[in-house]
């Protein structure tokens, strides 16, 4: 396999951040990796509260493809890999340097645009997570730093449910999660300290438990993602458009809110029938997008323009 991953990736050192001319860093996000996730919940400020357990999740094979990359914007596509030769379209990522926006999350999967001031993002790189859908999860922004002879990258984000608890869990709706991308020779670790928040209707909130997450991302020959590699030179073309219309989508509005299923199923179960029909049946891209925008925009509340103003309102106070 080509060494592909770490092409056209640098990142100059200066004053204690990383900044644009570079992605040094960012390219060993990038590669072929064995995965591992663990949580702890910690520490409770409920009396009553009832701790749950301890989960250890081996993750496997997982590809960390980078699919567009600029001076200041590198774009990440994650693939699982099962038992050597079958593949599923994980999560995406995408980092940006002095990004202008941001979508805060503000629970009941409602999603609000912020404009940042210059001075808040200088010398930084925001990362946005979206779901295996396309569809948002979080965004947050940090430099990346070097602090004793580790380079990090922390940020703290209101985020919806994981989705190792969105399924089983009613007693919280925000994870506060503050993630630290901590660099190493072999991979790297992603630490989270995690806040499981209740917030009503009036913005009040109470801290339901606290949570430790450790994921680990060790380096493995780039012969173990050759099928994920060839899953992607198969699925790039449709999924490219999913991500174009999500952009589409997300460029014109100023608040999103999505409903978590439609007819009792998510988006993802909606775009991947799509997916492995188009791997079948290829139709023309005019087609296919028309296909894939309305199985977006049956999920896309459509606020009035006087609730999406009071959304925005909701960030200056």
């Amino acid at each position: 396999m080509k060494n592909f991953f770490f092409s056209a990736l640098c990142f100059i050192f200066t004053g204690g951040a990383f900044a644009q001319n570079g992605n040094q860093l960012i390219q060993q996000l990038c590669g072929c990796f064995d995965v591992t996730f663990q949580y702890a919940e910690t520490f409770s400020h409920q009396p009553a509260y009832k701790f749950h357990d301890r989960e250890f999740i081996s993750g496997g094979t997982e590809l960390s493809l980078p699919i567009e990359v600029s001076n200041d914007k590198v774009v990440i596509q994650h693939l699982l890999v099962i038992n050597d030769t079958f593949v599923i379209k994980h999560w995406r990522e995408e980092w940006q340097y002095e990004s202008p926006e941001l979508w805060r999350y503000k629970g009941n999967r409602l999603w609000v645009k912020e404009k940042m001031p210059a001075s808040e993002v200088k010398g930084k790189w925001t990362q946005t997570v979206w779901e295996v859908s396309d569809e948002p999860r979080y965004q947050g922004y940090s430099p990346f730093v070097e602090l004793d002879n580790k380079i990090i990258w922390q940020s703290t984000a209101d985020a919806p449910l994981p989705r190792r608890e969105y399924t089983v869990r009613e007693d919280y709706n925000i994870l506060r999660r503050t993630n630290r991308i901590v660099l190493n020779s072999n991979g790297y670790v992603h630490e989270q300290d995690n806040y499981k928040v209740q917030r009503a209707s009036d913005g009040t909130e109470k801290i339901l438990v606290e949570e430790r997450g450790l994921n680990t991302y060790t380096k493995l020959p780039d012969a173990s993602c050759q099928s994920a590699l060839e899953f992607w030179k198969k699925n790039e073309s449709y999924w490219t458009m999913v991500r174009n219309i999500w952009n589409e989508e997300i460029s014109k509005r100023s608040s999103l809110q999505l409903h978590f299923k439609v007819e009792g199923k998510q988006l993802h179960d909606y775009l991947n029938k799509l997916s492995y029909s188009y791997a079948k049946h290829p139709a023309p891209a005019d087609q296919m997008k028309t296909s894939i925008r309305a199985e977006i925009n049956k999920f896309i509340v459509e606020l009035s323009a006087t609730m999406a103003d009071n959304h925005a309102g909701q960030l200056n106070k």
